[in-house]
């Protein structure tokens, strides 16, 4: 399965109604990525705010990310927290469920050595048989991770296979696939979808996707087919897109552009999340209107 995972497999949101998960709604979003091309899903990303839900709620959202796709594409469940405990139960129930691959976060908040950091990962994957990737983004978990960190990874679990890279450190990325080139790294930054995949990046994991799937599932192409003058020119043509999502904190601007496309009823959070104000409202709408998405 770990050659399966490749091209764009976006962070699905999490729709509420009432404060309670719409699991009605959240099928059809999986219905919609599978219809516009997706190479996979990514249940409980960053986008889908899985620290305002709760390990039940999270499970759930597995289950029927599952079920849904009914293994017409691969799913990816990310099943970090800060808690081991938290993470293992996260994990555990995944697997079981029937996920292909896991994307676990690096311990947030806490930020731990590496040497804890190491032990940490090993600790929840010793009984893990699927593929496991890293969720690299230091710039909400404040830790990051050394390439010394990810060669003992390698060294001590078969099935670490590599990381969601989610921030802007082209560097990094080029240290890390020149060190080990069978290494899964997918792009977690828009601006950098294009730049990353062109040195090597197997893939997307970016929140972007969530309002049109298949123009991200097309640069992924564009460039398995050498074709980077398109590569280029989606680049260019999702520049601003890819810049409103960052706006406000992700995903409040997806969430209100995904609800002025027709693809969610509410873009409702839950707090401390708060719906766009009614000036980014007017920001995203002009975005929305120069992409042609309204």
């Amino acid at each position: 399965m770990s050659k399966a995972l490749k091209g764009s497999i976006p962070p699905v949101i999490t729709p509420f109604s009432n404060n309670e998960i719409d699991l009605a709604s959240y099928k059809k979003l999986i219905e919609f990525h599978i219809e516009e091309g997706s190479h996979g899903i990514l249940v409980n990303g960053t986008s889908a705010e899985p620290s305002t839900l709760t390990v039940e709620e999270r499970n759930q959202l597995v289950d029927v990310a599952i079920v849904t796709a009914s293994n017409a594409i691969p799913i990816v469940a990310a099943t970090g927290s800060q808690s081991l405990l938290e993470t293992k139960a996260l994990t555990n129930h995944a697997v079981a469920a029937g996920a292909d691959a896991l994307l676990i976060v690096t311990p947030y908040y806490i930020k731990p050595p590496q040497r804890g950091i190491i032990e940490y990962y090993l600790e929840i994957t010793k009984d893990v048989a699927i593929p496991w990737m890293i969720y690299h983004i230091p710039g909400r978990a404040a830790v990051s991770i050394t390439i010394e960190t990810i060669k003992e990874l390698k060294e001590k679990s078969s099935n670490f296979v590599g990381m969601k890279h989610a921030v802007s450190d082209l560097g990094f990325v080029s240290q890390c696939l020149a060190e080990f080139p069978d290494f899964k790294i997918f792009v977690g930054l828009e601006e950098l979808s294009f730049p990353e995949l062109t040195i090597g990046a197997v893939g997307l994991m970016n929140a972007v996707g969530n309002l049109r799937p298949h123009i991200l599932a097309e640069m992924c192409q564009a460039v398995w087919d050498n074709d980077l003058e398109k590569g280029k020119a989606l680049h260019h043509q999702l520049f601003e897109l890819n810049e409103s999502v960052f706006y406000d904190t992700n995903p409040i601007p997806i969430k209100y552009m995904m609800k002025r496309m027709g693809l969610l009823i509410s873009n409702e959070h839950r707090l401390p999340m708060s719906p766009a104000t009614p000036e980014l409202e007017k920001r995203l709408d002009g975005v929305l209107e120069r992409a042609g998405l309204l």
